[in-house]
């Protein structure tokens, strides 16, 4: 049985996960998520946005389910860690923009599948961090990776190095997370803020995800000339631009 539940509401689809007693990721939910990604990446008619939450209380994804972080560790869950890279890289490559909506804790892994999505929002409540150097470990689902690049080294260097947890206002400043929610109401709020870029063009939203993701991996001169291609291709084939223009002859 799957711990990831669908709901489609309005051109967003809420992906919520709920795995007692603390949400901890396995790999066979990795497995399922990434499944599910595929089959959304198939539905861009219907869904815009792609929104992942916590089903348990105080909890995002409270991280890697120890049992099988340790089994890795052993060698022996092959298809684990090809799990995650296939999940993360489809949060990165699917034609939606991602979103985490983090109510609580988002902590090493759970933390990490947040970083892997173009967005991020979290509720008052929110607390983000990468704990492992306290356990004895280091983040391995990309965190040393992906947040400095993010909130940059200094930042990145407290959490990643000290194991220092953000809270909601702290992440917000860094640019950790776009946007801080009130706790009462949070799921329905978040769903809310995604469904104003739902409500924009699909050609738009979709073109401006793949300059976004693709642009931050290129050095800046071919990002540039990426950037200029899809422009001239979408200003081209746009119905909304051609709309607007319409408009603005009148």
């Amino acid at each position: 049985m799957s711990h990831w539940s669908v709901e489609h509401r309005g051109g967003v689809a809420k992906l919520t996960f709920t795995r007692p007693p603390r949400n901890f990721i396995d790999f066979a939910s990795m497995a399922d998520l990434g499944d599910l990604l595929e089959q959304l990446a198939q539905q861009t008619d219907q869904v815009k946005v792609v929104m992942l939450t916590g089903g348990i209380d105080d909890y995002f994804v409270g991280g890697g389910d120890i049992a099988d972080l340790q089994r890795a560790g052993r060698g022996e869950a092959p298809d684990g860690i090809p799990s995650w890279l296939r999940l993360t890289r489809l949060l990165r490559d699917i034609p939606q923009p991602t979103v985490a909506a983090i109510d609580g804790r988002a902590h090493g892994g759970g933390n990490e599948l947040a970083l892997a999505c173009q967005l991020r929002i979290g509720s008052e409540r929110a607390r983000l961090g990468l704990p492992e150097v306290t356990l004895g470990i280091i983040p391995g689902g990309g965190g040393s990776q992906r947040l400095p690049r993010l909130i940059g080294p200094g930042a990145g260097a407290e959490a990643i190095l000290r194991g220092k947890t953000f809270t909601a206002d702290e992440a917000l400043r860094l640019g950790w997370l776009n946007a801080v929610l009130p706790v009462d109401g949070f799921v329905d709020a978040a769903v809310a803020w995604c469904q104003e870029m739902a409500n924009l063009s699909s050609t738009a939203l979709f073109a401006a995800k793949r300059v976004f993701v693709r642009g931050l991996e290129l050095p800046l001169e071919q990002g540039l000339e990426y950037e200029i291609e899809e422009f001239l291709d979408i200003v081209g084939t746009s119905p909304e631009f051609d709309q607007f223009i319409r408009q603005l002859e009148q």
